[in-house]
């Protein structure tokens, strides 16, 4: 299936708004409820769940598939953090608006957090792009809204809980994209969740119980800075500054080349960052320069990530205590392109890192893409950013139900914010109307989907515990 490009902004307010409402001929607002009825008829359309994140694995790297099955198998909600490429198939079975944006492609609620902007200030905002593409804006609000089910699931929430949860995250959604359509545009654009609004937000839903958590928050995430990381993640040597290794997670690259001297480590080195730099605006690259290399290492992240190819680059400004962390990551096709086709890339970290700046407020200053012929002599697309750099990161196990509502509003307000950046507010918000129709009917879909994503959890252990699959916990 291929979603035609629907950006409408040159046709007059009125017409754009009947688009939107036309799109309900297409897909109704009720008809996003349903998901069972398509999935489980015993059409045969739905492929084996196993099947597809097996496919998955084949691009990866065979000795750390089983630490991502381990990690798919701790919970439902890491399973669902893990398999996105089965959702996407799922959600190609299911009506399209056809009222397109660009999509995150993993719009789960750990996706979206604090982060910092180029000007030090804190932002709320989606993390993760590795699966961005266009296609239509339901699928992003689908996947989060099933991933506040799953995590209410998890906490021993009610069905009730878990659904107000769910439609807190939709309202919010709605409310906010019709906010945006009478809008200017650059308005739009410029628009951001910065932490004074959090803090608003959090203290007229919790009053003095949410500016403490706010303050708790935002002091927190800027303690998770790249100094941070550095003494974490490396010790002195000999040689100076290099990445501490903890194999299989973090392997450093002299342990994985065929020629670890330092000459054939300078050379891969070289191959990573130089077409890199290249990609990064000339004040930028000025920047980087007053940096070297001096490390780099493979580590394992995420848990729908792993076996992937990432690496962590150390470089060092002025003297030890001048540190930078990239991370480079490899970049695959989307999970999304199987059902929704659309323009090719020449290189898959340009896609990701495309998206990420369509939908970020702001985005990483060292956001990069970079094509790199591999140690088994093959070429990977990469995109490279900061590793670490004022995160602060959601604990949704930690949550009562009045707090997993009020972040799922969060949730659901900020990918508003990043739709209408790319997508055509007005149609959207046309489309959705005033009333809680596609509210109610999200929440539907979130439990139907939470109940489908259980039984594919199960499904994956016993194929581990048949020797289908191998699992490790790591």
């Amino acid at each position: 299936m291929t979603v035609s490009s629907t950006f409408t902004a040159s046709l007059p307010v009125a017409e754009r708004a009947a688009y939107g409402r036309d799109a309900r001929k297409r897909a109704s607002r009720s008809s996003h409820g349903g998901f069972e009825a398509i999935a489980d008829r015993g059409s045969g359309k739905r492929p084996d769940p196993i099947e597809v994140i097996e496919r998955q694995s084949l691009t990866r790297l065979p000795e750390l598939v089983p630490i991502r099955y381990g990690r798919m198998l701790e919970s439902p909600f890491r399973f669902y953090r893990g398999a996105a490429a089965i959702m996407a198939s799922d959600l190609g079975l299911l009506p399209n608006t056809g009222l397109t944006v660009q999509l995150c492609g993993d719009a789960h609620l750990l996706n979206f957090r604090l982060l910092a902007s180029p000007e030090r200030h804190l932002v709320f905002d989606i993390n993760d792009f590795d699966e961005t593409l266009s296609g239509p804006f339901e699928w992003d609000v689908k996947r989060l809204a099933a991933s506040l089910a799953i995590a209410g699931r998890a906490n021993g929430f009610t069905v009730k809980e878990q659904s107000g949860a769910v439609r807190a995250c939709v309202r919010a959604y709605r409310g906010r994209l019709r906010e945006f359509a009478g809008m200017r545009t650059l308005d739009i654009w410029y628009a951001q969740d910065d932490a004074d609004r959090l803090r608003e937000l959090m203290a007229s839903s919790m009053g003095e119980e949410g500016r403490s958590r706010t303050a708790e928050a935002t002091a927190k995430a800027h303690t998770r800075t790249h100094l941070q990381a550095f003494e974490k993640l490396t010790r002195v040597t000999a040689q100076g500054r290099r990445i501490a290794p903890d194999p299989p997670l973090i392997t450093p690259l002299r342990d994985l080349l065929a020629d670890p001297s330092e000459e054939g480590q300078e050379r891969e080195l070289r191959n990573v960052l130089d077409a890199y730099a290249r990609t990064l605006s000339s004040e930028r690259r000025h920047l980087l320069r007053h940096y070297h290399v001096v490390d780099m290492a493979r580590k394992v992240v995420g848990v729908g990530s792993v076996g992937t190819r990432c690496w962590i680059v150390l470089l060092l400004g002025r003297d030890d205590t001048d540190p930078l962390l990239l991370q480079a990551k490899e970049a695959q096709e989307s999970v999304l392109s199987a059902q929704l086709g659309g323009p090719g890339y020449d290189n898959q970290g340009r896609r990701v890192v495309a998206g990420q700046r369509l939908m970020q407020t702001t985005s990483d200053i060292f956001l990069g893409w970079t094509h790199v012929v591999g140690l088994d002599g093959r070429g990977r697309d990469f995109y490279v950013r900061q590793l670490r750099d004022w995160k602060g990161i959601a604990r949704p196990d930690t949550m009562d139900p009045a707090q997993l509502q009020l972040f799922a509003q969060l949730c659901g307000a900020s990918l508003a914010r990043a739709h209408a950046r790319s997508g055509d507010p007005v149609a959207i918000a046309a489309y959705l109307g005033g009333g809680d129709r596609f509210d109610r009917a999200l929440a539907e879909f979130a439990q139907a989907y939470a109940d489908r994503n259980e039984r594919d959890f199960e499904a994956l252990g016993v194929a581990a515990h048949t020797g289908r699959v191998r699992a490790e916990n790591l």
